[in-house]
């Protein structure tokens, strides 16, 4: 989609901190961080939110899933992490291509709200 931030980001027209990169999917630094490590994953192949996930696509977000522990681990994340996906706009969802963030490096709050 030409419009979307995290597409020109694949497509390397805006730049990023790449922390992984393969066929299916890239992971970068968030630029407005909120933990010590929050790192962004997403598929190369654009899906709006968690609602896009279909047979079709499923096996990019399960190759996602299988990534997330190395990422998290060359991040020196040995004492655990979390994976959020936001859904939507009362979900805090800002860009609408479906990204999961890893956050660590600090022991967490458990406060959702």
């Amino acid at each position: 989609m030409s419009d979307c931030l995290f597409c020109k980001i694949i497509a390397g027209d805006i730049p990023s901190t790449k922390v992984y990169e393969d066929d299916a999917i890239y992971a970068f630094r968030d630029i407005n961080p909120q933990a010590p490590t929050h790192v962004l994953v997403i598929p190369k192949t654009h899906i709006a939110s968690v609602n896009g996930v279909c047979a079709d696509n499923s096996a990019v977000i399960a190759h996602i899933f299988e990534v997330i522990p190395t990422i998290a681990k060359a991040e020196g994340l040995v004492s655990g992490y979390r994976v959020v996906s936001n859904c939507g706009p009362d979900a805090g969802q800002t860009v609408h291509h479906l990204h999961f963030h890893i956050l660590g490096g600090k022991e967490l709050s458990l406060d959702m709200a």
